[in-house]
């Protein structure tokens, strides 16, 4: 979810910063590139800052982080798991593995 979310903010950021007119034909004043970044700089900064506002909220997203880190770490051994099963059938017979027919004896 961390992961979305970062994904969004870089990807508003990128939005911004490319140099479009959209601004200006609904009537609003475009917002410069310097000014988005730091508008980002300050949310990252207030973002940053919520764990000594907030501490419980802090606490709260490190557990929910470690259980989701848990549940991830289980799932990736369940799927390991499920890839490193030899579920091949072993072929004793030469002839079944390469479809080869022996020479009649002569």
């Amino acid at each position: 979810m961390g992961f979305l979310i970062r994904m969004t903010f870089w990807f508003s950021l990128v939005l911004l910063l490319l140099p479009l007119n959209t601004g200006a034909q609904n009537g609003e004043a475009p917002v410069a590139p310097l000014q988005a970044l730091l508008a980002a700089r300050a949310a990252v900064s207030d973002i940053a800052g919520i764990c000594e506002r907030q501490p419980d909220v802090c606490e709260t997203g490190a557990s929910a982080f470690h259980t989701i880190a848990g549940r991830a770490r289980e799932g990736t051994r369940m799927v390991l798991r499920y890839v490193d099963e030899d579920d091949t059938p072993q072929v004793a017979d030469t002839q079944t593995l390469t479809g080869s027919v022996p020479a009649a004896a002569e």
